[in-house]
């Protein structure tokens, strides 16, 4: 789907003078389109039965009438009944992945998209006007055009194009509101303004006059876009692979960053178990993108390459078991699609299957010969198995033939096993049974595994019973989250509520591979342990200190692995890091606001939280500006001429508008954050 350009009658914003892009055009009657038309048509039903609901529940209460009871009681399962039709409906929309593949893709395992949250729309002008008025002593009316576009611009956000323009016009949104925050929502004050979002999964609408509710759904969008990104993504091209997995760990690093920010979202859909089931499940696709982008050019039909991709399958598979733990567990599995949990487990089935077919071919197809390294593949072996049949070793394995051909068919069995119970899955979710291509994939990969029992089945051989080890999951591309490149840090260290000491540089310089100290953390990493003997110490490095540099790159968002390997190739002559300490500073209480659910209301603290992983303590940090660019990880290598099974069984963002302009406001300007 592209962009509409709609006339909004702006000269001089950038590009055309008379036209700006805009969102897509909500008329346009394309697959996306439809199914967001269909989503918000549901919305409305399920806010119109849950008032009649309300009412009729309101009304059993009141009532002494037993006539009146049991008209009402009526009336009240019927609309129960709607609910549900409604809810299944819904849970429908979500099961439709199809409208979010590429039109191309043919010969690929389909891929699970998040759609949009629905809004209702908003308008701000006469609160803005007022608020300008009694509070900056100015007429609101000369801001009138900078109003509307802004009005404009959250309109155009309900639409997004499914590309990096509708990336940056829900960045560029978000951008914009701390600004609007910072102006005119002050704490004493209620605005009057209420933003209404939809639950994507239940329809439920939730409705909040302050904006922590409105940014965390922005957010949540965000996400939702880069894994539409990511599945309509050519699969069998190299860059329409490495868009796909950077669309869906940049979805991840996007949900990652709203489930440590927006802590308690009245919105399931957002909450902390939702999240993090969702961040599982794009970091899952990442790594199965991963997997195809090493297979593309076709895999070398050789000992180690076939051994390496089939613990690159085990990785998938054993992801892919992770997203379906996570969505059968209470209430995830209440309101997760049964579409989605069924997937999940035809994908760790199938990918299991694919590495027991790789290891028996490893066995079956390559014996040891006279010109092999036989400690090579011993060693191979080895570290494939996490436990091996009783009295069996790797080399007993190898150099027999009997006990190569039995441990070879065992894998094919499993493999023959894996591939019918995926397809018996498959049979079960009738949303499912609209994918053909999934279907023909998985008949084509039980079919070479049946071939390939075929052709080492002897007849004379007595039935073995031997079962085949399980395989150890290992990869050397793994997925991970991307974080905005121009964030100044994570959020539960490098936040506005904290007080930092100016950067201090300290020279590291190993000895024997020693630093004189430990670390600590995912991100950024912690200087614990410390030698006080150690160069390090002598140069003021202190336990406690957050490592943000080494020579001339940034890490505060490498975990302890990655700052390892920046320091790999360290001379005698050392490497400057620089280090930043924490000082005391005295929290303030949270606040509170009004939420409205279901026409039901509740109180919900919406500050942002941070959770220290050690020390499982909270601490408030503050809200960010921005969470627009991004960086590119795992630049990939892969090789030769086996190949998959397929269908056919073969920094800133270039805005063109410059922000509305609103009256100066100084506590806007000022940033009290060092990072």
């Amino acid at each position: 789907m592209t962009d509409t350009l709609l006339p909004n009658g702006i000269k001089g914003s950038g590009g055309d003078s008379s036209y700006f892009k805009k969102g897509c055009s909500p008329f346009a009657q394309t697959g996306r389109s439809k199914l967001q038309n269909k989503r918000a048509d549901l919305n409305q039903q399920i806010i119109k039965q849950m008032r009649m609901r309300a009412g009729a529940e309101n009304l059993l209460k009141a009532s002494s009438n037993n006539k009146v009871k049991e008209m009402v009681l009526l009336e009240l399962s019927y609309v129960n009944s709607n609910l549900q039709l409604l809810m299944g409906q819904l849970e429908g929309l979500n099961s439709s992945v199809e409208v979010y593949q590429n039109t191309q893709e043919t010969t690929n395992i389909p891929l699970i998209a998040l759609g949009l949250k629905e809004t209702k729309e908003v308008d701000f002008s006469t609160f803005f006007k007022d608020f300008i008025l009694e509070h900056y002593s100015e007429d609101g009316n000369s801001y009138e055009d900078e109003i509307a576009d802004l009005i404009d611009l959250r309109q155009a956000c309900r639409t997004p194009s499914r590309n990096e323009t509708g990336m940056e016009l829900l960045a560029k949104y978000f951008s914009h509101l701390p600004l609007m925050e910072s102006r005119f929502f002050s704490p004493s004050r209620q605005t009057g303004i209420f933003f209404t979002w939809y639950d994507s999964f239940t329809g439920v609408p939730v409705c909040q006059q302050n904006l922590s509710l409105e940014k965390a759904s922005i957010l949540f969008n965000m996400a939702a876009l880069y894994s539409q990104i990511g599945t309509r993504s050519d699969r069998q091209t190299v860059v329409g692979l490495e868009e796909a997995i950077s669309s869906f760990q940049k979805a991840a690093g996007t949900l990652n960053h709203l489930k440590e920010t927006f802590t308690y979202t009245p919105s399931y859909d957002m909450s902390p178990a939702m999240l993090s089931m969702l961040i599982r499940m794009m970091l899952a696709q990442a790594q199965e993108c991963l997997f195809e982008k090493t297979a593309l050019p076709g895999i070398r039909n050789q000992f180690s390459s076939l051994m390496k991709m089939a613990q690159e399958a085990a990785k998938v598979s054993e992801l892919y078991d992770q997203v379906h733990q996570s969505m059968i567990q209470t209430p995830i599995k209440d309101n997760v699609p049964f579409f989605w949990s069924t997937m999940s487990q035809v994908k760790t089935n199938h990918y299991r299957s694919m590495a027991h077919y790789f290891v028996a071919s490893a066995l079956l197809d390559h014996r040891l010969g006279p010109s092999d390294d036989e400690d090579k593949q011993e060693k191979t072996l080895s570290q494939v198995y996490d436990r091996l049949p009783e009295g069996r070793s790797p080399q007993d394995i190898l150099k027999n033939k009997d006990e190569r051909e039995c441990i070879g068919k065992a894998h094919i069995r499993r493999a023959i096993l894996g591939h019918e119970e995926a397809l018996r899955m498959y049979g079960l979710c009738h949303h499912l049974n609209k994918m053909d291509i999934l279907q023909e994939i998985l008949k084509a990969s039980l079919q070479r595994s049946l071939e390939k029992y075929e052709e080492n089945e002897n007849e004379e051989e007595f039935t073995d019973y031997t079962e085949a080890p399980d395989i150890i999951s290992k990869t050397e591309h793994k997925a991970e989250m991307e974080v905005p490149a121009s964030t100044k840090g994570p959020l539960s260290v490098f936040s506005a509520k904290q007080r930092w000491t100016a950067p201090r540089t300290i020279r590291l310089r190993p000895e024997d591979r020693d630093l004189g100290f430990t670390l600590k953390g995912e991100s950024p990493v912690q200087v614990v342990s410390l030698d006080p003997l150690c160069r390090a110490a002598a140069d003021s490095l202190k336990e406690g200190d957050y490592i943000i540099s080494v020579g001339d790159t940034d890490c505060k968002w490498m975990g302890v692995g990655e700052f390892m390997r920046l320091l790999k190739d360290v001379d005698e002559e050392g490497i400057d890091i620089q280090v930043v300490s924490i000082m005391e500073n005295n929290p303030q209480m949270p606040t509170k606001s009004a939420t409205f659910s279901g026409n039901l209301p509740k109180t919900y603290s919406m500050i942002c939280l941070a959770h220290d992983v050690d020390e499982k303590k909270s601490r408030k940090v503050s809200k960010k500006l921005s969470f627009i660019s991004w960086g590119l990880k795992n630049k990939l290598k892969s090789a030769s001429t086996l190949s998959l099974p397929t269908a056919d069984n073969s920094g800133a963002l270039p805005w063109n508008k410059p922000f509305p302009t609103f009256p100066s406001s100084s506590s806007y300007n000022n940033d009290s954050a060092l990072y």
